[in-house]
């Protein structure tokens, strides 16, 4: 196992857990009754419900959506703890780490709610752009991750066998 691996997993724990911390916050203290607090010009909270994926695609209301997005949510997850598990720094693995705690803090939310809490609205005028959340956020920098580490980590050299 990568000496990366522990931060990855531990990386993952966080998001869980702050994830989950905000969806309760706001489902209990905050959204009761559900609302619009606006925050900024630019920034509101208001409680949606997504039963689809990242900004809202598939939300159509089927009651299939849940479980089929999580099992499909944890066999990713499966896929990226390998190669967590194989992580050859910590941008790679804390990218990773972002990645598995926000797909399983959507998970959580399905199997509780049977949809995701999202919570986040940015807009602009009458544009808003799909309302989020933490685990959404955090999915999202852990992919960033994953590409600057693909793009700016030193690459193995390769040694050439010549001729003899």
């Amino acid at each position: 196992m990568s000496p990366f691996a522990r931060f990855g997993g531990l990386i993952a724990a966080l998001v869980i857990v702050l994830d989950q911390a905000t969806k309760w916050w706001i489902l209990e203290g905050i959204m009761v009754p559900p609302r619009v607090i606006p925050i900024t010009p630019f920034f509101n909270l208001l409680l949606t419900w997504n039963n689809g994926v990242s900004f809202g695609l598939f939300n159509n209301n089927n009651n299939l959506n849940a479980l089929l997005l999580s099992l499909l949510a944890l066999v990713i997850v499966v896929f990226l703890f390998f190669w967590l598990r194989k992580a050859e720094n910590k941008r790679m693995a804390g990218g990773l780490g972002l990645i598995i705690g926000g797909a399983l803090g959507n998970v959580i939310d399905r199997g509780l709610h049977g949809a995701v809490v999202d919570f986040l609205d940015f807009y602009i005028d009458a544009h808003h752009w799909p309302a989020f959340n933490v685990a959404d956020s955090c999915i999202t920098v852990g992919a960033i991750f994953l590409i600057f580490d693909s793009l700016f980590s030193p690459k193995p050299k390769q040694t050439k066998i010549e001729d003899q």
